[in-house]
């Protein structure tokens, strides 16, 4: 199924009306909305699915949101991809801003706090975080396996994503089918066709272009192999 990317938002406060207030104004935004009330059901909500970015509280029972916010960056290193989290609260003081920024908060928003500012500063965040395109209207999210051609989702398979994630990582150079199944299959020579090679780019080719028969970005180089062209 494809259509406009729907953006997770984990909403982590004790407050009930905080919560219902975040959401009701992040969905009315798009965004996909999941809650949390306190510390470690937050870890356990990033742990199981990760959202695209965090609005978190740091008074909370247990756990609180600065001891979440060192889990996430631990987490981090980890998946080796980067959680953007919003701080979300009632300390106004200076000393705790810096607390949470050097702990890696993205932004810090402190309570009461307008609807349409949080909104605002969760788009910007977005913005800063979401990863560069890999070809004009092409971006690729490795922490999340997804695709996006001009906002509208592509489904991949495993090894698809593999092979494209491979692809922009080296544009514009030229790579042989034997190449590709050593880099991309992990297969040693003779253990797998080349014909997997020849179909998989093929498949790609029709699921990341409106147009495949003017392939642009994934090119054909005869008697060779295949290179990816950024630039189209």
């Amino acid at each position: 199924m494809t259509g406009q990317v729907e953006r997770r938002v984990l909403v982590v406060d004790d407050d009930e009306r905080v919560r219902t207030v975040v959401r009701w104004r992040l969905e009315a935004d798009g965004f996909l909305v999941t809650q949390a009330e306190n510390g470690r059901a937050a870890a356990a909500e990033i742990a199981g699915c990760t959202p695209d970015l965090v609005v978190l509280d740091l008074s909370l029972p247990g756990l609180d949101g600065l001891d979440v916010l060192r889990l996430v960056r631990q987490d981090d290193l980890l998946r080796r991809a980067r959680l953007p989290v919003l701080v979300l609260s009632g300390r106004d003081g200076e000393e705790e801003r810096i607390t949470g920024l050097e702990l890696g908060a993205d932004d810090y928003l402190v309570k009461p706090f307008s609807p349409e500012e949080l909104a605002a500063r969760v788009r910007s965040v977005l913005r800063r975080s979401s990863p560069p395109p890999v070809a004009p209207g092409l971006r690729l999210d490795a922490t999340h396996h997804r695709v996006t051609v001009n906002g509208r989702t592509v489904e991949l398979t495993g090894k698809e994503f593999d092979l494209l994630a491979f692809f922009a990582r080296h544009p514009r150079q030229v790579f042989t089918r034997e190449q590709l199944l050593r880099a991309v299959w992990q297969a040693p020579p003779g253990m797998q066709s080349e014909a997997t090679v020849t179909e998989h780019v093929h498949r790609l080719r029709h699921k990341v272009r409106a147009d495949p028969a003017r392939p642009h970005w994934l090119r054909t180089v005869r008697g060779v192999g295949y290179s990816w062209e950024p630039a189209g």
